[in-house]
């Protein structure tokens, strides 16, 4: 029999992790308080593994490559693979533009061994979604080809400026790819262009996958459940530590205000416009007023952020540079302290919550402000808010502090 990695035991006399002694009932005979403090851990232990004062690239440009094979209507996932991807993706998408509204996203699908373009890359949420609406209704069939689907993300990835982060993300429900040539020389092309390619298998782990990802720098990940599928894409919302050979660079944007009003009030009231991004569809082409106009050349859109279809600059406003700038200066691992039911504590500076034995066993501080919180607060504080309600109630103490 094979030994460990380690040579010292063999398998079966290694030690095992007893698992279903972290599982308890609560006083009502319930599981889910073990399985949400479980979960919670977990994403704790995330937070904790973030590198910090790396460079990040912000302006991401990801495409999203969906396998439409005939292994994706297998029911290991409920209902099938192909319709419990697509709902994790329509979640996926609305989080990740909401946690990078300056970057764009493409769709590919892989089916009887060829890669199809479903939606270009653009920051619009909505377009992708609806893209995904036609996916939900496509038949699968026939076998994947990784090879096709890289090259065609690459052949436009590859145009990208040099301060853009290029990035390949791929759900694999098969283990096998029928590809044309040798994959290989894709992969050496796609380390050439700095292109970071990560990849979700739905079935389980296959070498050359693996390979991709640990050579572009990428993640590879294999689903266990619905669950931790979820969890695996939104590891996918924050932007990937930069690359070494990603230039900085000065970028040109513009930021319009929204113009409302009737025409013809006064000399300075808007113009009666076809909005650019509803060119591509007749049927949403309306004549209005109101809307964003391009600064540099007086285009108009009805929604930020954007890039301008006739001079090519882009278009966004405060809120979502704001919303981008939060991923630089992350909040600071809040320190996990034990709960004494004797001492005197105050409740949850965030959500004023009291304290009790039974639900907290730790209690956790900002190392700024000092104020405590409940392991909830501490995960919505670092996951979703991305700033300390202490630190921002009490910003003279804070600098008291630095």
């Amino acid at each position: 029999m094979a030994a460990e990695d380690d040579g010292k035991e063999y398998r079966w006399e290694t030690g095992y992790e007893k698992t279903w002694e972290a599982i308890k009932e609560d006083d009502d005979g319930l599981l889910d308080g073990s399985v949400a403090e479980i979960i919670q851990k977990a994403k704790r232990k995330r937070m904790l593994e973030r590198k910090s004062n790396a460079r990040l690239g912000m302006m991401r440009h990801i495409f999203v490559v969906i396998d439409l094979s005939e292994c994706m209507a297998d029911q290991d996932l409920k209902p099938t693979r192909q319709i419990c991807t697509i709902k994790l993706l329509n979640a996926f998408i609305e989080e990740f533009f909401d946690q990078n509204p300056i970057s764009q996203m493409g769709i590919i699908v892989m089916k009887n061994k060829r890669a199809e373009k479903v939606s270009d890359l653009t920051g619009t949420a909505k377009k992708h979604i609806k893209a995904l609406h036609q996916v939900e209704s496509m038949p699968c069939g026939g076998e994947p080809s990784l090879q096709n689907a890289l090259e065609m993300a690459m052949r436009s990835l590859k145009m990208l400026p040099s301060h853009a982060s290029r990035e390949i993300l791929i759900i694999l429900g098969s283990l096998t790819t029928c590809d044309p040539g040798d994959i290989n020389q894709t992969i050496n092309e796609l380390k050439e262009h700095v292109i970071q390619c990560s990849l979700i298998s739905l079935a389980g782990e296959v070498h050359i996958c693996k390979a991709l990802a640990k050579a572009t720098g990428g993640q590879f990940g294999v689903v266990l459940d619905d669950a931790h599928f979820k969890d695996l894409l939104l590891l996918h919302v924050e932007p990937p530590p930069a690359a070494a050979k990603l230039e900085p660079a000065l970028i040109k944007m513009g930021f319009p205000h929204h113009v409302t009003g009737a025409v013809g009030q006064s000399k300075d009231a808007p113009m009666l416009a076809i909005c650019m991004c509803h060119l591509d569809v007749p049927s949403e082409c309306k004549l209005s007023a109101g809307g964003y106009f391009c600064p540099q050349c007086n285009s108009k859109y009805c929604e930020l952020p954007v890039e301008c279809k006739a001079c090519g600059l882009t278009l966004a406003s405060a809120p979502h540079l704001a919303r981008s700038y939060h991923h630089l200066f992350p909040v600071a691992p809040f320190a996990e302290l034990p709960f004494n039911a004797g001492d005197k504590n105050d409740p949850c500076y965030s959500c004023q919550r009291s304290y009790s034995a039974s639900k907290d066993k730790n209690i956790y501080k900002c190392g700024r402000c000092l104020q405590i919180f409940c392991v909830d607060c501490d995960i919505f504080v670092h996951e979703t808010l991305h700033m300390c309600p202490g630190c921002a109630s009490h910003p003279s103490t804070t600098s008291q502090l630095k």
